[in-house]
């Protein structure tokens, strides 16, 4: 499966989820194919989507709260996971899409993820799911979270998109307003 293929099933599958998305190409990525303001673009921040969605979750448990990571960013920072797992945020779905490397920084190997959602079970999440297909894609994922979502992706060959073109501070302002006005309440699917 592409990455813009399994960007755009998560976001038919959760089309309320407040989406914080890692830095480099995943952000790109989901600004390119559908830009809101209940995205949260990590410009610039490796390995933050989960901690920042994890205290947006907590404090916001009727929101549906969506962290878009990449396996580069998930590995270098398995420490939200445990906080993830120890929180127990029954409003947080955590997407890794895995393509097996550091694709924004060159395309270095990442050290791979096989076990991560055994591994994330270990740490507290609810569930954890891999997804090698879009046959996989099909089945029923569980309401309750914290849920792991591994997608096996392919390594990129179309081109980047564009960059995002709003400021970190024009980003935080546009999520605080869609956040506080509640127009996406959570609910279990």
């Amino acid at each position: 499966m592409r990455k813009d293929e399994a960007i755009r099933l998560v976001l038919e599958r959760f089309p309320f989820s407040y989406v914080i998305s890692t830095c480099g190409h995943i952000s790109r990525d989901l600004y390119n194919i559908k830009d809101r303001s209940e995205h949260f673009y990590m410009v610039g921040s490796m390995g933050i989507a989960a901690p920042v969605a994890l205290g947006l979750a907590v404090t916001n448990p009727e929101k549906q709260i969506l962290i878009l990571d990449g396996d580069g960013s998930f590995l270098m920072n398995l420490g939200a996971a445990a906080m993830i797992g120890e929180q127990k945020p029954s409003n947080l779905v955590h997407v890794v899409l895995d393509n097996g490397m550091h694709e924004s920084t060159g395309g270095q190997r990442t050290i791979g993820m096989d076990g991560m959602t055994t591994a994330v079970l270990s740490m507290g999440y609810k569930h954890g799911v891999k997804i090698e297909s879009h046959l996989d894609w099909q089945q029923a994922l569980p309401p309750e979270g914290p849920l792991l979502v591994h997608i096996k992706i392919d390594p990129r060959t179309e081109k980047i998109g564009k960059r995002v073109e709003w400021t970190p501070q024009e980003i935080l302002s546009r999520f605080s307003v869609a956040l506080k006005g509640g127009e996406h309440e959570y609910s279990s699917h």
